[in-house]
């Protein structure tokens, strides 16, 4: 067992160096920051050992008593079973960091559920390699460990031949008993109050050598508790403190607000760009152009990093979460408030357009649950069409598909609402107001667009979406619906690109643009603000109440006296206002990057939100 132990430690640390290797990219590093990164990361390696030689040290202590075949059989069936899950986990973190920008945890189950969606990321030969290093790694780990327990074994079995007599195997028992509390005081980690957790690796203002210190299947099965149940309960403050920090950051009424548009009652496009950060303003003119020509939000920043936490906030004003989905929360979805269900008490008819599968992370349950009538995705499209991008329908079809919707709902008349198939639900009579939203897909990795220009392939991928946008907004300037059309151009997240990551101050800086007929006039809002603003701020616009959207605010109205953008992240948060930007890690609970010098009242002040949202979200939908 003692072997054992030892080779799962050098396994671990292998490990580690081969993800810094593989992930060097964007991350310089020397052979210092090696030896630094496996140094602080070895207590959390051995805690994680522990847990894997349990069982064999059980297994051991049986034996001593009944040296059976069976128990050999057992352990070449853990043995197999670990080899296989540590080289699943060492494989899945590493390729999977360029993409997510943290270590492995719980959150990739999601994607079983899904796998044609989340493979749509990669080519063919991307995983068949990553599939075979699994194969291959696992096969001689296993061989290792069964030749290590075949040894061990031997040595006992010899013993009981010999002179290991009653009294022998009684010594023995009893020194694995005493054994017991140094591995549980091991796994602990300590007697301290504190037990094993990943901050306890975390050396370096640098979250790539932090990151790297962290153990991928300890950092798995950590997460597996906080996203066991729907909620997870933050607590850094009483009642009355978080009162008291969270006063007044929420206003959610409109004052003499800012008038930006024509009329109360514009029909309205809201299109969700996929991971358009604004870095890639540069090579978007036709999205620059709109800019110009409408309001423009020069200082808004995305709430979280994902697609199904982007779109909750975008289109319901709610606040994101570290390691929590909100869309993929049946139970509370429905409860949400939404811009959608808002405009259809206007009478309002409402639709939703993405070429991808729309049932992925829930989405389609989260729509209809908040208001959207109908639907029209990937199924709705041709084979052919469905296979034009990994994530479904090229954006280039979908944008064709919505200048159609623009004109077919302004002359909808459907004299009711009866379901017409198991994703769609025909529009109302009555006036011809309408709601479309529309989330992109050609914007993410792999990025697989018919453009070339740049040689970098995000460049080209925002390239080729801006040139879509170019026609869309080219055809809507020549149609009838111009004139009364608000077109709203907003990303479900930002993402990492280069020196953008986390860390950066700006990584999270999102475009949003209103153009369209209804616009009164070219403008450029300064104010920070967030993503989630913009379900008040367009109602606050259309006269319409928006009491129930409690994090969200309307930034033309005077009320809105402390303008700051809010940031969720796995597992942290980042705030921006007037004075910097502060980052808070919540898994080495401090704050790991700041720009202002008062990152400390940030801190607490961003706590205190997710604490409060927290509190929102687990009484959503419960009667007491």
């Amino acid at each position: 067992m003692g072997k054992v132990y030892v080779i799962t430690i050098v396994v671990f640390v292998i490990a580690k160096v081969v993800f810094m290797v593989a992930n060097y990219e964007g991350h310089a590093f020397g052979v210092g920051d090696v030896w630094d990164v496996v140094r602080h990361g070895i207590g959390l390696d051995l805690s994680t050992g522990l847990y894997v030689v349990a069982v064999p040290f059980l297994v051991t202590m049986v034996s001593v008593w009944w040296p059976s075949r069976v128990l050999e059989t057992v352990m070449k069936v853990y043995y197999g079973v670990i080899a296989i899950a540590m080289m699943l986990a060492f494989t899945a973190d590493t390729s999977l960091y360029p993409f997510w920008g943290f270590k492995l945890d719980a959150s990739c189950l999601q994607y079983l559920e899904t796998p044609a969606e989340a493979k749509a990321s990669v080519s063919g030969g991307y995983m068949a390699v990553r599939i075979m290093v699994i194969v291959v790694g696992a096969y001689l780990l296993y061989r290792i460990y069964k030749g290590v327990r075949s040894q061990e074994s031997g040595v006992r079995r010899e013993g009981v031949r010999g002179r290991y007599n009653v009294a022998g195997k009684a010594r023995s028992t009893v020194f694995y008993f005493l054994c017991i509390p140094l591995m549980v005081i091991g796994i602990r980690g300590g007697l301290d109050e504190s037990t094993t957790n990943i901050g306890q690796v975390y050396f370096s203002q640098d979250q790539f050598l932090n990151h790297s210190a962290v153990n991928p299947v300890f950092s798995f099965f950590a997460s597996l508790e906080s996203t066991s149940s729907d909620n997870v309960v933050y607590d850094f403050y009483d009642q009355k403190e978080l009162k008291q920090l969270t006063e007044g950051l929420y206003d959610n009424g409109s004052v003499a607000g800012d008038t930006l548009l024509k009329t109360q009652r514009p029909n309205v496009v809201v299109i969700l760009l996929e991971s358009c950060g604004s870095m890639f303003l540069k090579v978007m003119p036709n999205l620059r152009k709109a800019a110009q020509e409408g309001v423009e939000f020069t200082n808004c920043y995305g709430n979280s990093y994902r697609t199904d936490r982007g779109t909750v906030c975008a289109l319901s004003g709610y606040l994101s979460f570290p390691t929590m989905s909100v869309m993929k929360m049946s139970n509370k979805v429905s409860h949400l408030p939404s811009i959608a269900r808002s405009l259809q008490q206007e009478g309002y008819h409402t639709a939703y357009l993405y070429g991808g599968d729309i049932n992925f992370t829930k989405m389609k349950g989260y729509l209809i649950s908040t208001g959207f009538e109908k639907l029209h995705w990937k199924q709705d499209y041709t084979e052919k069409e469905q296979s034009t991008s990994k994530w479904g329908v090229r954006d280039d079809i979908t944008f064709e598909t919505l200048e159609k919707m623009v004109k077919e709902a302004d002359h909808q008349t459907t004299p009711n609402r009866r379901l017409l198939h198991e994703d769609a639900i025909a529009y109302s009579g009555g006036e011809n107001r309408f709601l479309i939203g529309y989330s992109t897909l050609s914007s993410h990795e792999p990025w697989d667009v018919p453009e070339d220009k740049f040689k970098t392939p995000q460049y080209n991928g925002f390239w080729y979406v801006d040139q879509c946008i170019g026609r869309f907004l080219k055809a809507m300037k020549q149609s009838e619906q111009w004139d009364n059309l608000l077109i709203v151009f907003m990303p479900d997240h930002s993402s990492d690109f280069e020196a953008y990551n986390e860390q950066h101050p700006d990584r999270n800086r999102i475009p949003m643009v209103w153009t369209g007929g209804a616009v009164k006039g070219p403008r450029k809002l300064d104010m920070i603000c967030n993503q989630s603003d913009f379900a008040a701020t367009l109602l606050g616009q259309m006269g319409i109440s928006h009491r129930d959207f409690v994090f969200s605010r309307d930034v033309t109205s005077e009320s809105y006296r402390y303008p700051f953008a809010i940031h969720m992240f796995n597992n942290g948060v980042s705030m921006t206002d007037s004075t910097g930007f502060m980052l808070y890690d919540l898994t080495a609970d401090k704050i790991t990057v700041s720009t202002s010098k008062e990152g400390d009242r940030m801190a607490r002040t961003g706590k205190a939100i997710l604490q409060m949202a927290a509190e929102d979200l687990r009484k959503l939908g419960t009667t007491n």
